[in-house]
C-alpha cells in the first residue's frame, strides 16, 4: 500500500548531492488568476533537475558488491545526468546507454559528470534493449528512471519538503506526470500526511499513459507519443508506480503543446528562469484546473521540476507562447487585390493589434493572407473577431487550432509571382508601438500596390518588416523619398539573392 512509502521516503538521505529547493511565490501568477500560486524549485538542483534524487537514494540502497560492480542506466535526459553525478559522488562506476540521436549538449553533460557513455541505437528502446544486455554480460545493477521503490521514494522528498515549507493548508498540488515516478512519491507521502490536499497528475495530451491506464483499469501501451515534452515522453505508467498513482491522486490533466509554452513563459516572468517543456507541465495543469473549476482563493502548487532545455527550442517555445494564452488568433482572410485593401482590413480590426501578417501575390482578384491578431485571452474574443470580419464580408477560415498552419504553413506562405510587374523589396525597422503599423500604412498604402508583406512582433523593441511594392521605374526616387520622410530605418533588398532565389 502507498503508505509503506512514508518510511522510505522519511528515511532517503539524499542531501550529499541534491539540495533542498525553494518554495517560491509566483507573485505574478497568483494575481493573475486570483489564487496564491507557489513553485516547487527543482529547476535548480545541481543536475537542473528532480531525478538526482531519486538516482542518488536507489544508489545508497545497494549492497557493496553491487557498488563495486557498477551500475548503469539507459536515458537520454535527466535521468542519466542524475545517476552520473550520484555515481561520482558515491565513487562508483556509471555506464548511461544513450540513443545515437541524442544531442551531443546531453552526451556532453553526462561525461562531465564522470560516467561512461555508450551510444547505441537509434531510439530510446534499442538503446534501453543493449543496457539490459550489458546488465546480463557484465553484471551490473540497472536503475531504473522511475519504476522502482527507492527511486520513487527519493523523489518524494519532494513532497516532504513542500509540507514542511508551507505548513499551513495547501488545496492542490500538481505533478508532471511521464513514467510517474515523480507523482507517485509526492502523492503517497501528501495523502498520508494531508490527506485533506489533493494531487492532480500532470500528462501531455499527446503522451498521456496514467490517463489512459486510469480510464481502461490497467497499465496499456500508447500507440504514438508526442516528443515535445521529451522529460515525460513515456508510452506506458511504470508497474510500481501505477499501483500507488491509482489510489491517490485526485484526478490527471491534459495540456497541449501551446498551454506548455504559455506555462514556460509564466515561469520566466516570475523567476527569469526558463524550464524546460517537462518542467512547465504542472504549472500548465494548474492553469487549465483554475479556469475550468473556476477557483479563487486557494493555495495551489506547482513542481518546476526541470530545466534541461536545448537552446535552440527557445524560438518555437516563444511562437507557441500567445497562443497557448488565447492571446492570438491565427487566421486566414481573403481581401480584394487591389491598392489600399490592407490598409481598410488594420481599419476593420478596430483597436486590435496585428501580432503577424504573411501575404504573397497571387492574382488579380483575391488576396490570401495569413494574419495574427491579439485578442483577449478567454478564448470568446477569437469568436468575436472572427464573426465581426464575417460580417463585413471577410472570408475568415479560424487557422489557431490548426497544427500544420501553426507549425509550416506561416512560415511557407509565398513563392515566385512571375505576374508582378516592377517589384521592389524592402526590408524595415519600425518602433514596436501602438500605431507604428498604421502610420507605415497610412504612408504607403493606396500609392503603390503591395504585393508581398512580411510581418511578425516578436516582442522587441523594433518590428521587422519585408515588403514587395509594384513601383514603376520612374517612380523608385518617389518611393525613396516618401520612406526617408516616413522616418524608419530601411534597405533596399530588390538585388537579394534571398528574395530572387524564392520570391522574385
Amino acid at each position: 500500500m502507498p503508505q509503506s512509502y512514508i518510511k522510505r521516503i522519511l528515511d532517503a538521505r539524499i542531501y550529499d548531492v541534491a539540495i533542498e529547493t525553494p518554495l517560491d511565490s509566483a507573485r505574478l501568477m497568483s494575481t493573475r488568476l486570483n489564487n496564491q500560486v507557489l513553485l516547487k524549485r527543482e529547476d535548480l538542483q545541481p543536475v537542473f533537475s528532480f531525478k538526482i534524487r531519486g538516482a542518488y537514494n536507489k544508489l545508497r540502497q545497494l549492497t557493496e558488491e553491487q557498488l563495486k560492480q557498477g551500475v548503469i542506466a539507459a536515458s537520454a535526459g535527466n535521468h542519466a545526468q542524475g545517476l552520473a553525478l550520484s555515481a561520482a559522488k558515491m565513487g562508483v562506476k556509471a555506464t548511461i546507454v544513450m540513443p545515437r540521436t541524442t544531442p551531443a549538449i546531453k552526451v556532453d553533460a553526462v561525461k562531465a559528470r564522470g560516467a561512461r557513455v555508450v551510444l547505441h541505437g537509434d531510439t530510446f528502446d534499442e538503446a534501453s534493449r543493449h543496457a539490459q544486455k550489458l546488465v546480463e554480460e557484465k553484471g551490473l545493477t540497472y536503475i531504473h528512471p522511475y519504476d522502482d521503490p527507492d527511486v520513487i521514494a527519493g523523489q518524494g522528498t519532494v513532497a516532504l519538503e513542500i509540507l514542511r515549507q508551507y505548513p499551513a493548508h495547501i488545496d492542490a498540488i500538481f505533478v508532471p506526470v511521464g513514467g510517474g515516478g515523480l507523482c507517485a512519491g509526492i502523492a503517497a507521502y501528501v495523502k498520508y500526511v494531508r490527506p485533506q490536499t489533493k494531487v492532480f497528475a500532470v500528462e501531455p495530451e499527446d503522451a498521456a499513459c496514467l490517463k489512459a491506464a486510469l480510464d481502461k483499469k490497467r497499465r496499456v501501451v500508447l500507440p504514438q507519443v508526442g516528443i515535445f515534452a521529451d522529460g515525460v515522453a513515456v508510452a506506458q505508467i511504470g508497474k510500481e508506480t501505477y499501483r500507488v498513482l491509482k489510489e491517490t491522486v485526485d484526478g490527471v490533466i491534459t495540456a497541449n503543446t501551446d498551454e506548455i509554452c504559455a506555462a514556460i513563459k509564466d515561469i520566466f516572468e516570475d523567476t527569469r528562469a526558463i524550464t524546460e517543456p517537462a518542467g512547465a507541465l504542472s504549472l500548465a495543469g494548474l492553469k487549465k484546473y483554475v479556469a475550468e473549476h473556476g477557483v479563487e482563493g486557494q493555495t495551489l502548487v506547482a513542481i518546476a521540476s526541470g530545466a534541461n532545455t536545448n537552446f535552440d527550442r527557445l524560438r518555437y517555445i516563444s511562437e507557441r507562447t500567445e497562443i497557448g494564452e488565447q492571446r492570438e488568433a491565427i487566421l486566414a482572410v481573403t481581401i480584394p487585390e487591389k491598392p489600399g485593401s490592407y490598409k481598410t482590413f488594420c481599419k476593420d480590426l478596430g483597436k486590435r493589434n496585428i501580432t503577424e501578417f504573411n501575404y504573397r501575390y497571387a492574382d488579380d482578384r483575391d488576396a490570401r493572407i495569413f494574419v495574427g491578431v491579439q485578442v483577449a485571452g478567454d478564448g470568446n474574443d477569437r469568436r468575436v473577431l472572427v464573426d465581426e470580419l464575417r460580417e463585413k464580408g471577410y472570408e475568415v477560415v479560424d487557422m489557431t487550432e490548426n497544427e500544420m498552419a501553426k507549425l509550416h504553413i506561416r512560415h511557407m506562405v509565398g513563392g515566385h509571382a512571375p505576374q508582378v510587374t516592377n517589384e521592389r523589396v524592402y526590408r524595415f525597422e519600425f518602433p514596436e508601438r501602438p500605431g507604428a503599423l498604421m502610420n507605415f500604412l497610412n504612408q504607403l498604402a493606396g500609392r503603390w500596390n503591395i504585393s508581398m508583406f512580411h510581418y511578425r512582433n516578436h516582442g522587441a523593441a523594433y518590428g521587422r518588416v519585408l515588403v514587395g511594392m509594384q513601383v514603376p521605374a520612374k517612380e523608385v526616387r518617389e518611393v525613396n523619398a516618401c520612406l526617408d520622410e516616413l522616418g524608419y530605418g530601411y534597405w533596399d533588398e530588390t538585388d537579394n539573392e534571398a528574395y530572387q532565389f524564392f520570391l522574385g
